[in-house]
C-alpha cells in the first residue's frame, strides 16, 4: 500500500499531477546555482490535460529500467560518468497510450510481467517515464505493494496518522476519519501494535481501510486485495462499488477474470510492454482469455501432452465434506468444485450469474452408459432441483475400469434467497446408483439488490395496461357473469 510516501520520496497532496520525461543532452539548468522555487500556479494556468473530461492520459510512454549483470558494473559506470555503458536496457512500457476518463472503473489485466505495476507506479507518480508523457489530475490514493508506506516498528494508528499527514491532512481531520478507518479494518486490539507483527490479510484492511477514507479522486488498486480472506473482499468489493457511484476514477488490476467483470467499464489488455488492446470490458476479456487458453494448449502440446483439450482439464480429487455416502461403487466420486465462469474457486454465488460445477470420477468396472449429476439443496436440506447427464440429453461415453472423467456442468444461477445451499454429486450406470454423496460441498448465496419473499425471485416483466379489453361487437366493457 502507498499513500503519498514511496521510498523517502515526499508526494505533495497536489490536486495535478504531470510528469514528463527529460530528453537526455538537454540541460536542466546551471546545476551550480539552485533553481528558485516558483508559488505554485494557479490550476488554469498549469491545466495540462488535453480534455478536461479524462483523469489520467497516457501519450506514447515507454519506461526502461537498467538491468547489470554485476553490482560492480554499475560502479564502474558511475566512474566514467555514463560515457561507457556496461548494464542492458529491459523496457517494461513502449509506447503506450490510453486515457482513463473521469469516474470510470479503468482495469488492467495481462501476464505477469506486462508492465501492469509499472504503469500502477507511473500514475501514482512513484516514478518518471523514460519518455513520453503522464498527465494525472486529482488526489491519488494508491495500494500497490503489500505494505508499502506502512512503517512496520509503528503501531497501526501511528501508521494511519502518518499516512494521512503526507497527503496534507491535519490531525483534526484525521482524527474526524480514524473511526471510520477503524471500524473498516476490523483488526480490533492489533491497531494498537506493531504493523511488523501483522499478518498480511491484517495489513490489506488496514491499508484499503486508510486508502479509501482519504477522500481520494483517483483510487489505484493493484493484486493486494487478493491477500484478503473472502468476507473482507466481499467488503471491499462492495466498497469499490459505492465509490464508482460517487464518480470517483478507479484505476484497478486483477488476475480475476469475474472482478474485472463485475466493477469495470473499459480495460486495457497488456503484453510485454505494449497494449493489444483497449475497450469494452466483454470485448477485451474475451481476446484475452482466448489468448491465455490457447496459449495454455501450446504449453501443453509442447510438454508431450497428447490429450484432448476436453480431457486436459485437471480432475478435482477432493470432497469437500461427506454426510452420507451409498451406492455400489462400480464407479467413484474422486471430487467436486464450484466455479466461476472463468474456471476459478468460487466462494459467493451472485444473482443472475454463471456457475461452473465441476466433477470428476473413476471407473472401478467397465461402464458401458454412465451417467452424473448433482442435488442442490438449501440449508432446511429441501431439494431444489437435481441436474445429470441424462436428463440434459448429454451421453457419457462408456468408461473402462481405472479410466477417470471429469464433467463440468455451466450453470445460470437465479436469484435465491440469501443462504447456505448444498451440492450432492452422483453417479449412476444403467440407472443403478454406483455413488452418491451427500452435501458434498456448500457456497453462500449473496443477497440480490432487492428482499426475496419465499425462496427464489423469478425474472418478470409488467406491463400496465390503460384500458380493458371491450366486446368486439359493442363498446360495451365486458361484465364479469355472477352465478
Amino acid at each position: 500500500m502507498a499513500i503519498g510516501w514511496w521510498g523517502g520520496r515526499f508526494r505533495p497532496p497536489a490536486s495535478l499531477l504531470c510528469v514528463k520525461a527529460i530528453t537526455p543532452g538537454v540541460s536542466a539548468g546551471n546545476p551550480s546555482r539552485p533553481k528558485q522555487q516558483s508559488p505554485p500556479a494557479p490550476i488554469d494556468q498549469t491545466y495540462k490535460l488535453k480534455f478536461p473530461v479524462n483523469a489520467v492520459e497516457f501519450d506514447r510512454v515507454s519506461k526502461s529500467y537498467s538491468i547489470y549483470e554485476k553490482p560492480a558494473h554499475r560502479f564502474k559506470e558511475l566512474l566514467t560518468l555514463n560515457r561507457c555503458s556496461f548494464h542492458r536496457d529491459f523496457w517494461a512500457l513502449r509506447d503506450l497510450s490510453f486515457t482513463i476518463r473521469r469516474g470510470e472503473v479503468f482495469c488492467i489485466v495481462g501476464e505477469n510481467g506486462s508492465g501492469k505495476s509499472t504503469t500502477l507506479q507511473l500514475v501514482a507518480g512513484i516514478m518518471q517515464p523514460s519518455s513520453g508523457e503522464v498527465r494525472v489530475n486529482g488526489r491519488v490514493s494508491a495500494l500497490l505493494e503489500l505494505g508499502a508506506g506502512f512503517n512496520p516498528e509503528f503501531s497501526g494508528r501511528d501508521n494511519v496518522y502518518l499516512n494521512a499527514s503526507i497527503l496534507g491532512f491535519s490531525k483534526r481531520e484525521i482524527d474526524r476519519r480514524y473511526k471510520e478507518i477503524e471500524d473498516f479494518a476490523e483488526i480490533g486490539d492489533f491497531i494498537s501494535q506493531p504493523v511488523k507483527t501483522y499478518s498480511s490479510g491484517m495489513v490489506v484492511r488496514l491499508a484499503f481501510a486508510v486508502a479509501i477514507n482519504v477522500d481520494p479522486e483517483i483510487l489505484i488498486v493493484d493484486e493486494a486485495l487478493a491477500v484478503g480472506d473472502a468476507y473482507f473482499r466481499h467488503r471491499c468489493m462492495r466498497k469499490v462499488h459505492e465509490l464508482r457511484a460517487r464518480g470517483l476514477t478507479i484505476l484497478f488490476v486483477s488476475h480475476s477474470a469475474v472482478d474485472v467483470k463485475a466493477i469495470g467499464d473499459r480495460v486495457l489488455w497488456l503484453e510485454q510492454g505494449r497494449a493489444i488492446a483497449v475497450g469494452g470490458v466483454d470485448s477485451v476479456l474475451s481476446q484475452y482469455l482466448a489468448a491465455m487458453t490457447e496459449r495454455e494448449g501450446r504449453y501443453a502440446a509442447g510438454s508431450g501432452d497428447a490429450q484432448s483439450l476436453t480431457t486436459r482439464v485437471e480432475p478435482v480429487l477432493q470432497i469437500p465434506n461427506v454426510d452420507h455416502r451409498h451406492g455400489d461403487r462400480r464407479a467413484e466420486i474422486l471430487g467436486i468444485a464450484i466455479l466461476n465462469e472463468y474456471a476459478e474457486p468460487l466462494h459467493l454465488m451472485l444473482p443472475q450469474s454463471r456457475i461452473l460445477v465441476r466433477m470428476s470420477f473413476r471407473a472401478n468396472r467397465d461402464l458401458a452408459r454412465p451417467a452424473a449429476g448433482f442435488m442442490l439443496r438449501n440449508h432446511l436440506g429441501l431439494d431444489f432441483t437435481d441436474i445429470d447427464t441424462d436428463r440434459e440429453g448429454q451421453t457419457l461415453a462408456p468408461l473402462r475400469i481405472g479410466e477417470i472423467a471429469t464433467v463440468d456442468f455451466h450453470i445460470d444461477i437465479p436469484e435465491f434467497y440469501p443462504g447456505t445451499f448444498s451440492f450432492s454429486p452422483f453417479l449412476t450406470e444403467s440407472g443403478a446408483t454406483c455413488d452418491w454423496v451427500d452435501n458434498a460441498i456448500t457456497v453462500q448465496m449473496a443477497r440480490g439488490e432487492g428482499p426475496v419473499y419465499g425462496y427464489i425471485q423469478i425474472p418478470c416483466k409488467i406491463e400496465l395496461n390503460t384500458s380493458l379489453p371491450t366486446s368486439p361487437h359493442n363498446d360495451e366493457r365486458l361484465e364479469p357473469e355472477i352465478a
